[in-house]
């Protein structure tokens, strides 16, 4: 209970917006309650959108159908949830308690990044096998976060 009221008041001190499922907007005073749109908005702002689920296989459902394919993170200090996480959920990147913004080319060791790829195939022209192959990169951490 008081680790929702932490996270409450440093999302509010940073003047981040939250908007949330029924159970969310519940516990949190001043939530907004999300729309349709918001679970697969990327909005480029201080806003997050939460939703509770009852367990691992419904957090799957929920990012297979509104999830971007190219980056997810779990925060749990469950290591089988992380694992079936990690497992399922069909992304480029997945990280377990680190912050999505590690999703760059860069804190890879790419270089600079010049573009994001989502879709499966990403090979033109003449195709061999070092141009068929897909990466899947799995980060574990302990709540960092990029400055």
């Amino acid at each position: 209970m008081a680790s929702r009221h932490v996270l409450q008041q440093k999302l509010s001190r940073a003047g981040c917006e939250i908007r949330g499922d029924e159970t969310v907007c519940g516990l949190i005073d001043g939530a907004m309650p999300a729309t349709e749109d918001d679970w697969s908005t990327e909005y480029l702002d201080a806003i997050i959108s939460v939703r509770v689920v009852d367990n691992i296989d419904e957090a799957v459902a929920h990012i297979r159908q509104c999830g971007s394919g190219h980056t997810e993170s779990i925060v749990t200090e469950n290591e089988l949830a992380a694992e079936q996480f990690f497992r399922d959920v069909d992304s480029s990147i997945v990280l377990q308690n680190a912050s999505r913004q590690f999703a760059d080319g860069c804190e890879f060791g790419f270089g600079a990044e010049i573009g994001i790829a989502t879709g499966r195939i990403h090979a033109c022209g003449p195709v061999g096998a070092d141009q068929l192959r897909s990466y899947k990169f799995v980060v574990g951490g302990s709540g960092q976060v990029r400055p």
